[in-house]
């Protein structure tokens, strides 16, 4: 990795004052030069320079290689959402491009400073990255390597039954042995005979303790369920009360530790990519482009921003949204006024002057994810004019057909894409199921049916983590039915729609 040379840290400086003169308020960026092999590398780890050891990376960056050697992809930029914030500039790119990128960067670092997703997330990132590969790797060479990695992959097939908004709710502290891992007890006092403290060893014996601490625990399994209420955040159930080992534990906190840090990329990806394609824009065309330099930048953004048919892409929707929000905010096209006229004509040539565009979207980068974005600013009006309906392919014509030009129908296909970052709603239930120690889950059905295939290694893998059965009630084309595993084989049975409901 190198240094920025002189040209470009001059560079990074006006693309800095530019930023702030727009109103970008970031942390500090550190920007490092890299050749593609090292780029690859780096982003085949997620960004950062250092990760646990694991096949999935090696896999990534033979991906990623064979992408640019034979120019299938190229990657022009890596950020990461740090304290002070790290970013990655290719080596042998044009000058123009490297404008375009630090340019880019400045507006994501806004992003990740000022967007309330971001705000729970640890900023010293790269430290921590690098503690949990030593942590792993000493676990390595300890119980050595194929167990770790195995139970590595268990975790990362799990590591989507997270609750996503749980950073920004209170919920009830589960405190946990760093030993043994078993649940403390805080809600009653176990029990201890008085003594002198010379004494306590021997009179209150850990043996003594123990089988107090028992049958505490099973008064408290007897008077409530556990959970006490259903959740969503079921690694960190797992981590809590699942029967792991010291290593076993430390991978499962790990891997949670980084899907909760990873969670809000996945929540902003529209407004984050916008808010970056908005701002280099802004930035490239008002302030660094020399006219030597139009030609390179309007061809590489183009190719940035194509929006195909049949695909969404991230960049396209999110810079054209903020667009839309900061026109509509300029010229008045919101509040009751505007909404109650019913003049098209009137409503098309609407304008008060009001001048809030900015403003608008500087508040909307800070409040809003993707899923409330679409849903408060995706209007009809934005939708017949960049013409964004849905389409579907058809495959005797060979051709993609316009299936909807409705704007709930659009609309509401997006949020469904979007909601638990389009993935199942699982929820742990009961960690006593029919009073023998099964795990119980739910699926949240929102209208998809679980993969089978993926439910069934789900379940296996799940297993693995809770050594007793696993059970899941799901829906599968309209009947009620809940998925069993219990070491050794798949098991299915159906159950009326009321039953064992939380």
């Amino acid at each position: 990795m190198a240094e920025l040379p002189p040209y470009l840290r001059e560079i990074q400086t006006r693309v800095e004052e530019y930023a702030r003169g727009y109103g970008l308020d970031f942390f500090q960026t550190n920007f490092l030069v890299l050749d593609y092999k090292t780029m690859n590398e780096v982003a085949a780890y997620g960004g950062f320079p250092s990760r646990y050891p694991h096949w999935r990376f090696g896999m990534e960056y033979d991906r990623l290689s064979k992408g640019y050697t034979y120019g299938l992809s190229k990657i022009y930029e890596l950020v990461i959402n740090n304290d002070p914030c790290y970013a990655y500039l290719l080596e042998g790119n044009s000058l123009t491009d490297q404008k375009l990128v630090m340019a880019h960067v400045m507006a994501h670092n806004d992003f990740f400073k000022n967007n309330f997703s971001f705000q729970k997330t640890d900023r010293h990132m790269v430290d921590e990255m690098a503690n949990h590969a030593v942590r792993i790797r000493r676990a390595m060479e300890t119980y050595g390597v194929d167990p770790i990695e195995s139970f590595i992959d268990v975790c990362l097939s799990v590591e989507n039954l997270i609750d996503i908004y749980s950073p920004f709710i209170k919920r009830d502290k589960i405190e946990s042995d760093t030993e043994g891992g078993a649940t403390r007890i805080n809600s009653q006092e176990i029990h201890r005979f008085e003594t002198k403290p010379y004494m306590e060893s021997f009179i209150n014996t850990p043996d003594y303790i123990q089988r107090q601490r028992e049958k505490l625990q099973s008064k408290l399994s007897d008077a409530a369920r556990l959970p006490a209420h259903p959740t969503r955040d079921v690694l960190g159930f797992l981590m809590h009360y699942a029967p792991l080992n010291k290593w076993e534990r430390l991978i499962l906190e790990t891997i949670r530790e980084e899907a909760y840090y990873f969670a809000p990329q996945a929540m902003t990806k529209i407004m984050n990519e916008g808010w970056a394609s908005y701002w280099h824009s802004r930035i490239m065309t008002e302030k660094l482009l020399d006219a030597s330099e139009v030609i390179n930048y309007a061809d590489v953004t183009s190719g940035v921003t194509y929006q195909a048919k049949g695909q969404l892409n991230p960049y396209k929707l999110g810079l054209e949204l903020f667009r839309h929000i900061e026109e509509r905010w300029d010229r008045g096209k919101f509040g009751r006024e505007y909404e109650e006229c019913d003049d098209m004509v009137e409503k098309a040539r609407w304008n008060k002057n009001t001048g809030l565009g900015r403003q608008k979207i500087f508040e909307v980068r800070k409040h809003f994810c993707d899923v409330t974005f679409i849903d408060e600013f995706l209007t009809a009006d934005f939708i017949m004019d960049r013409r964004f309906f849905t389409y579907e392919y058809n495959n005797n014509k060979k051709e993609y057909f316009i299936s909807s030009r409705e704007v709930q129908d659009i609309k509401d296909k997006l949020l469904f894409q979007l909601t638990n970052r389009g993935q199942p709603v699982i929820e742990v239930v009961d960690a006593n199921y029919h009073n023998r120690g099964e795990l119980y889950l739910n699926h949240v059905h929102y209208g998809v049916d679980l993969e089978f295939h993926y439910a069934t290694a789900t379940l296996e893998n799940l297993y693995r983590i809770w050594k007793r059965p696993v059970n899941i009630r799901t829906i599968t084309k309209g009947k009620h039915s809940v998925l069993s595993y219990d070491g050794s084989e798949h098991t299915s049975s159906d159950v009326p729609p009321g039953e064992g409901r939380p």
